[in-house]
């Protein structure tokens, strides 16, 4: 079943034969490869070439003879956070190697880890401002580009306000410029500011956050090394984050451990399984239940731990016990005898851990998914230790950090909230006052409402403005400011062109001009800004594990690229230039950068870490400043590579860290922290990195205590439960007497009372540290989140779904409104159900190992594209019969949602590895729409090698109620003979 996608001699004849038709100019293969670089020097001279001029695409040879100076930096692509080591000669990036030293991935690099040397010597990147005229591409100067976006930005704000922008961020950010970004959206006043992880894990993050208390990965990659028990479901990490495999079947082997993978799919992960478990799609909160059912009937549960540690498991009772073994058959077609045999490994042979990724979360129920994976890990106790926990793969390389740091349109930096003291708190850390942040937005009520999320940024474009039956604010979205983003991500795509195409202004800074730039019929009022990749800059970037690492300058930017700081900054620098031309006290870059070290136009990445360091309590990131991440990478060889600590023989300076100080890493970098490897880890000392559940929902609950009960961390001086830490609880145990002079007056200046998350001091924290306590406090962790739509989760068939004699029982959650917008749910599902019998079968995407994202950056590397030159739909046999389908031939697919008599074309791959009934597409194409080459609207030159369509084009309508996740892994499609 694991066949080849296609035959190595035909594909490279087929790439070979379509690089004459590119629309950088008709070359041969030997031609092609010599112009990038592969078959002698190329381009390999480029990172000697100053900035301000346009670089050649070819240079002379190097001096072999030139001192090679390795650097290290972190690959770009995926969450695992390999390092990179550069081999650079003269300014020149010349060699790669896979970083042995590295404790995650150990001298291994996956397809596009190989290949990263290529986005600085590619050949296809923007390689200076653009502006769309006519049609036409022009190039300009970055003064030039600046100053009219600048001046378009702000007749939008006199126009129409600073809601009606929206500013779309970057997973591919580091940690400061996620930071710089969120802060930069905040004093233009408007909280519509948006990444990659509201379409990836912002499920995840309230999932986990509303049951635990913080919205992360609680355990490792490496840590999986100790499970004896792995339940992969809704991920594929041997194609999307292939190095974590080797912790995975380290683990595996070395243990003898069960390996279980749920999927509808049998994938390349599910080919090293013990046992696959073939579930229809969108059938995940019946699986789990189904499990927790046998679980319970056999009393496998871990009751001690539900009594200290969980909250309303009796809740989570009644709702499994609906999901008998006749019922989980019929909803998700998964038999009783393999039900029970999982449910007995994963709560017998343990520890025990749950990994996942967008399966899991890219649903219309994606929050209830995330809270059903917690609870099974609360009844068997498997969360807080090593070889247990929820180790949740997230997609991009700082897709961690980039959340964490507030790219996200319900908070401000390190999960504050949007609140007035939430808001208070950052106007202290930025030194500007609260009442003049106010000031820049529509009025309070909009700086303390969430902002539109990227999954429907299109909608707010179209849709009339109206408080209850529309857009909830003062305009349409009118302009659109996108840095390292695809368009090609966000379901409904149709809609999405509707939207790009009614924009007065969009602009698109990344190092390649990505769909956004082409996939629509505009003709004026875009830009292209060449944004530098992270190698060509440095700064901080948060693995999937919370480990932080340090990423080193490996070259200068190429061509007439900036990094996203120097960016950043002078882009604020042509808006205050903008206001003062209308007479306006507006003004972003003197506030923004003040606290800031900025050298030649450009903020350092250490100053904006301080700042960071100096406002980010809440969540810990505080002990990681730039001294302590770079002797991480500099001495990455001397830490375990299970347990991620630093041994007894490594420099006094990191002795004892777990590598990358995990966040929470506590109290200020000089104290010491070593960082938290794990999670609610109640067998070590705060001190040493050990923790409980977080207190955030109060002490009780309809008078049921919600703090731990018997249950707290190694050497506490509390031995129960206890809630979050403020002056007022440090006064009724004392310990305020132990604040300094310093802190206390810290304290008062902020008004004389302070909660541990809003102390800059960090004076709480320390002394709260030094009694073994935590100074969030010493909950339990939520089975019923009553703040939630569905406390207890509860199955709801998808909005499309080929079952519709199920929506009666399950049906979707009724209309709504959040985000400012609309939330349509069962009058959707009620007209799909009349759709459902000319659209029979349910279709699903994910991630290939070739490509990554929207797939502009890998589908340019012509390593990459060698690889995977088609888009293609997985169909089963049977289904292919019924059509007259071929393996590898042309087939047309359309959804539910499409204009009527359009169609997508792609290749066909026959495969048993989806069931009969299910398709699947990888969601990394664009620049073919519904039929429609659009190789021509790229710049010239700047066009990926690989186009294809887009299974966004298909997708449908569905949003989860609590984050707007899209609906991206069960709709319904129709596929037939081209």
């Amino acid at each position: 079943m694991l066949i080849k996608r296609s035959e190595a001699r035909a594909g490279r004849q087929r790439l070979a034969a379509a690089y004459a038709g590119l629309s950088s100019g008709g070359l041969d293969r030997r031609a092609f490869l010599k112009q990038a670089g592969v078959t002698g020097v190329g381009l390999s001279a480029l990172g000697a070439i100053p900035l301000t001029t346009m670089r050649p695409a070819a240079a002379g040879p190097v001096n072999h003879a030139e001192p090679v100076t390795r650097v290290k930096n972190i690959c770009t692509h995926c969450s695992v956070g390999c390092t990179v080591t550069a081999e650079v000669q003269n300014g020149v990036w010349v060699g790669q190697e896979p970083s042995w030293d590295s404790p995650i991935n150990r001298g291994t690099h996956c397809a596009k880890g190989a290949s990263v040397r290529e986005i600085v010597h590619g050949q296809r990147r923007t390689k200076y401002p653009m502006k769309l005229v006519g049609g036409q591409w022009q190039r300009m100067s970055w003064d030039a580009a600046l100053t009219e976006i600048a001046d378009k930005l702000m007749a939008v704000r006199q126009a129409s306000g600073p809601d009606s922008v929206f500013w779309l961020g970057s997973a591919k950010f580091s940690n400061e410029g996620s930071y710089l970004y969120r802060k930069m959206a905040a004093f233009w006043g408007t909280n519509s500011v948006d990444h990659q992880a509201r379409i990836c894990h912002s499920t995840t993050v309230a999932g986990v956050a509303n049951t635990w208390g913080y919205g992360a990965m609680t355990n490792s990659y490496n840590d999986i090394r100790n499970a004896k028990t792995m339940i992969i479901m809704g991920g594929n990490p041997a194609e999307a984050h292939p190095v974590s495999l080797q912790h995975v079947l380290s683990g595996k082997e070395q243990n003898r451990a069960n390996l279980i993978v749920i999927d509808p799919r049998f994938t390349r992960t599910a080919a090293h399984a013990t046992e696959y478990v073939r579930i229809r799609p969108g059938t995940d909160i019946p699986i789990i239940w189904g499990l927790l059912w046998h679980i319970f009937q056999n009393n496998w549960e871990d009751k001690d731990f539900i009594r200290q540690r969980v909250y309303g498991m009796d809740e989570v009772r009644a709702e499994v016990a609906k999901w008998t073994p006749a019922e989980v058959e019929r909803v998700a077609g998964v038999p009783e005898a393999q039900m029970r045999k999982v449910a007995e490994l994963f709560a017998t042979q343990k520890p025990s851990t749950l990994i996942w990724c967008m399966g899991a979360t890219q649903k219309t129920v994606g929050t209830a998914n995330v809270r059903a994976y917690s609870i099974l890990l609360l009844a068997t106790g498997n969360v807080g230790s090593a070889g247990a926990g929820a180790n949740i793969f997230r997609g991009h390389c700082n897709v961690q950090g980039a959340t964490d740091f507030g790219l996200d349109v319900t908070s401000l930096p390190a999960y504050y909230g949007l609140d007035a003291n939430a808001w208070r708190h950052w106007s202290r850390v930025w030194g500007v006052s609260y009442e003049s942040m106010v000031a820049r937005f529509d009025s309070q009520t909009m700086m303390e409402t969430p902002g539109i999320p990227t999954t429907r940024y299109f909608d707010a474009v179209t849709m009339p403005v109206n408080a209850q039956t529309g857009l909830a604010q003062r305009d349409n979205l009118k302009a659109m400011v996108v840095f390292g983003h695809g368009g090609n991500t966000v379901t409904r795509m149709p809609e999405a062109v509707k939207g790009l195409e009614k924009l007065d202004l969009l602009v698109v800074a990344d190092p390649h001009p990505t769909s956004f730039a082409v996939m629509s019929e505009r003709k004026d009022n875009t830009y292209l800004l060449p944004i530098c990749s992270q190698f060509e800059t440095e700064g901080t970037r948060t693995s999937s594990n919370r480990s932080i690492q340090w990423g080193f300058k490996v070259v200068n930017p190429i061509f007439e690229s900036k990094d996203d700081y120097e960016a950043m900054y002078r882009l604020c620098g042509a808006i205050d230039a903008a206001a003062a031309k209308r007479n306006m006290t507006f003004r972003m870059q003197a506030e923004i950068f003040a606290p800031l070290e900025v050298i030649d136009n450009r903020p350092t990445p250490e100053s904006i870490l301080r700042e960071i360091n100096r406002g980010a309590i809440s969540t810990g990131y505080t002990g990681q400043s730039p001294e302590r991440m770079k002797l991480h990478m500099q001495h990455q060889d001397k830490f375990d590579l299970v347990t991620l600590r630093a041994r007894d023989d490594a420099p006094e300076s990191i002795r004892g860290d777990f590598y990358g100080l995990p966040w929470p890493c506590w109290g200020k970098p000089e104290w010491r922290h070593p960082g938290t490897h794990i999670l609610y880890n109640t067998n070590l000392h705060v001190k040493q990195g050990g923790g409980t559940f977080r207190a955030r929902f109060g002490v009780e609950r309809n008078g049921v205590s919600l703090l731990a009960d018997g249950s707290y961390s190694q050497g506490s001086e509390l031995t129960d439960g206890y809630p979050e830490f403020t002056t007022a609880v440090m006064a009724r145990l004392g310990w305020d007497a132990e604040l300094t002079a310093a802190e206390k007056a810290s304290i008062q200046a902020q008004g004389g009372s302070a909660s541990w998350a809003t102390d800059l001091s960090m004076g709480i924290i320390r002394v709260t540290m030094d009694h073994g306590v935590m100074a969030y406090g010493n909950a339990k962790a939520r089975a019923n989140a009553w703040n939630l739509p569905d406390p207890i989760p509860v199955h709801r068939e998808p909005i499309y779904t080929p079952r519709t004699d199920l929506i009666a029982q399950y049906p979707t959650l009724p209309d709504r409104r959040a985000f400012r917008l609309p939330h349509l749910g069962q009058s959707v599902q009620n007209r799909a159900k009349d759709l459902a019998p000319n659209f029979p079968i349910i279709l699903t995407s994910g991630r290939l190992v070739e490509y990554e994202g929207g797939g502009e950056e890998t589908r340019s590397n012509p390593w990459l594209a060698e690889l995977q030159q088609d888009m293609f739909v997985e169909i089963n046999p049977r289904d292919a019969s019924a059509r007259n389908i071929r393996d590898g031939s042309w087939v047309l697919v359309n959804g539910p949602e499409m204009p009527q008599g359009k169609a997508t074309r792609m290749k066909a791959l026959v495969t048993e590895r989806v069931g009969p009934g299910v398709a699947f597409m990888p969601f990394h194409f664009a620049g073919w729409f519904m039929q429609e080459d659009q190789r021509s609207k790229y710049p010239q030159g700047a066009d990926p090698i690989v186009l294809g369509e887009s299974v966004n084009a298909i997708t449908t309508y569905g949003y989860d109620p609590v984050t707007f996740m899209q609906e991206a892994k069960v709709t319904l499609c129709q596929i037939r003979a081209a």
